[in-house]
């Protein structure tokens, strides 16, 4: 997908963020985290007035450019010339973290088989690994409403996901909300492993092993000793050389 490049045209800080993003979305492309164009990641940029960037409806992650994205407000109007639409169901969803969770700058919500097979089960995400212990010291649930189009389900998706960076919207998929586009990234990345590990665990018929809770405490902890305190911005500078190995082009 050609798009003109708009680097230039737009502030250092929001180029820096339009490449993140679109790095975001080809290394979700990369790691099979896609439901064909139908889920979505978003971004917002620094000021008060909460706009923030989302992909461009109809094309494929692995076609996302740091200038195809779509910069909106929170009423879903587009503030650039993007001959792009934005989807109102994905819109929805992230415009309501975003409009009250000042400390989630993105914001990445996917579709995955795992996700939505462990948001289909009665008892959620188990404590059954070590990936689950550290996503269930930050995980909320919000019941499943149908396909979000209505603005009417946000505040209640709002009260659900409260401060936490985890959410498993039941019967829908998974999301998280973090300061930075690396922690976001990281934060899924986990999130999915865990859904993953869980599936394949049940799948064996055996008797699972829990957790013990107060493993769960500790493991939060040690995931920013393991960091260096730097959380996703620990792993992001591999991801990026990793992508700029296989595809480039995100920075377009």
């Amino acid at each position: 997908m050609n798009t003109q490049s708009i680097e230039g045209r737009v502030s250092a800080d929001e180029w820096r963020m339009r490449c993140d993003l679109a790095a975001t979305y080809r290394l979700a492309a990369l790691y099979g985290w896609t439901d064909l164009v139908f889920t979505h990641m978003s971004a917002r940029l620094p000021g008060p007035e909460h706009h923030f960037l989302i992909n461009p409806y109809g094309l494929m992650f692995d076609e996302i450019t740091a200038s195809s994205l779509v910069k909106v407000d929170l009423q879903c109007n587009k503030l650039d010339d993007s001959p792009f639409p934005v989807n109102p169901a994905g819109f929805v969803i992230h415009s309501a973290v975003h409009e009250v969770r000042e400390d989630a700058q993105c914001v990445i919500h996917t579709h995955t088989r795992a996700g939505v097979a462990v948001a289909a089960q009665k008892n959620g995400l188990l404590p059954i690994s070590q990936q689950s212990s550290v996503v269930l010291g930050s995980l909320a649930y919000h019941d499943y409403e149908g396909i979000a189009f209505r603005p009417a389900e946000k505040p209640r998706l709002q009260a659900d996901l409260g401060d936490k960076r985890h959410l498993c919207l039941r019967n829908h998929g998974l999301l998280t909300a973090a300061p930075t586009i690396a922690d976001a990234f990281l934060d899924m990345y986990i999130f999915e492993s865990a859904c993953q590990i869980q599936i394949a665990a049940q799948s064996g018929g055996a008797e699972l092993i829990p957790v013990d809770a107060s493993i769960i405490a500790v493991n939060a902890e040690a995931t920013r000793v393991q960091t260096s305190g730097k959380g996703g911005g620990f792993v992001w500078p591999a991801l990026l050389r990793k992508l700029e190995r296989i595809d480039a082009g995100y920075r377009s």
